[in-house]
This record gives C-alpha cells, sequence and structure tokens, in this order.
C-alpha cells in the first residue's frame, strides 16, 4: 500500500475538481489502494473518486462529498465522517468500526459485507 503525501493527495484533489467541473487538466482522482490514513479532506468534493481498497483510517472526511465513489473495501475505522455525501456510494466490503457517521448521507449507498 503506498502512502500517498499531504501534497499529492492536494494534487489529486486539485485535478479531480478541474475534471468534475470539466476543465483543462482534470483528472479523476485515482487512489485506489492507498494508504491515507490520518488525511485532512474535510470539506473536499470527490464526487465519483475511486477509493477501492484504500486505507483511510482515522481521516477527517467531516463534509466531504463522495457521492457515487466507489469505497468497496476501504478501511474508515475510525474515521470522521461527520456530514459526509455517501450517496449512492459503494461500500462493499469496507471497515466502517469506530467511525463516526452522524449526519452522514447514505442514501442509496451500498452497505453489504461491511464491517461494523
Amino acid at each position: 500500500m503506498k502512502k500517498v503525501s499531504k501534497e499529492e493527495l492536494a494534487k489529486i484533489v486539485e485535478r479531480h475538481g478541474k475534471w468534475l467541473r470539466g476543465e483543462e487538466g482534470g483528472e479523476r482522482a485515482d487512489l485506489r489502494g492507498a494508504d491515507i490514513s490520518w488525511a485532512d479532506l474535510s470539506g473536499v468534493d470527490l464526487r465519483g473518486a475511486d477509493l477501492a481498497g484504500a486505507d483511510l483510517s482515522w481521516a477527517d472526511l467531516t463534509g466531504v462529498t463522495l457521492t457515487g465513489a466507489d469505497l468497496s473495501g476501504v478501511d474508515l475505522r475510525g474515521a470522521d465522517i461527520y456530514g459526509t455525501y455517501l450517496d449512492e456510494a459503494n461500500l462493499t466490503g469496507a471497515d466502517l468500526r469506530g467511525a463516526v457517521f452522524d449526519g452522514a448521507n447514505l442514501t442509496g449507498a451500498r452497505l453489504d459485507g461491511t464491517k461494523r
């Protein structure tokens, strides 16, 4: 699992924002299998991002938009998911133990096989 630096993560988020807006230089965030544990992603828009198998344990995901994102097999142990948009997200097989979901939107999210 590759540890993603704070600087590298900021660049990925910036390119993803451009991709969402249809701007030149944009690219869908591909963080499959990445170690971004303890990261502060609060308020970031990661709609449609690919985070399958990523380590997001203890990350601050407060208010993050993950609508339609692939979070299958992701490690969210202890993550702060307060007010996060996870509608239509794929959380199949995710580890959600100890994650704080207060105010999170999970409408239509796939939660089969999750550890809670």
